[in-house]
């Protein structure tokens, strides 16, 4: 299982709002890619910002170009991820994952 993280800064007062619509886009995206099996979002807020960390699942390197393209270390972004974003990382990273356990664990 390969593990997808990205990760992007909203300004504070926005990080809701900005989470329906990271759920309604990517995260409605992923659910729709053969191969992806759970996501997981974190949020860590400090003086007046707000840190997502997206974590996906996914079966393969295969499954996620099926989502991500020929070049998966690229971040994928959606046209209004600007109006919210106040830092984008360009790339992305990809862990072999080695255990998921408790009951928080993917099925």
């Amino acid at each position: 299982m390969i593990a997808r993280i990205w990760r992007g800064t909203t300004a504070a007062d926005r990080a809701q709002e900005y989470l329906r619509y990271i759920q309604a886009t990517g995260v409605a995206e992923y659910a729709e890619t053969p191969g992806h099996r759970g996501t997981q979002i974190l949020l860590r807020t400090r003086e007046g910002k707000t840190r997502f960390t997206v974590i996906s699942f996914w079966d393969s390197m295969e499954a996620v170009k099926a989502f991500a393209g020929d070049d998966p270390e690229v971040a994928h972004y959606y046209p209004e991820d600007d109006e919210f974003l106040v830092e984008k990382e360009p790339t992305v990273e990809h862990h072999e994952v080695a255990e998921i356990s408790g009951p928080a664990a993917l099925t």
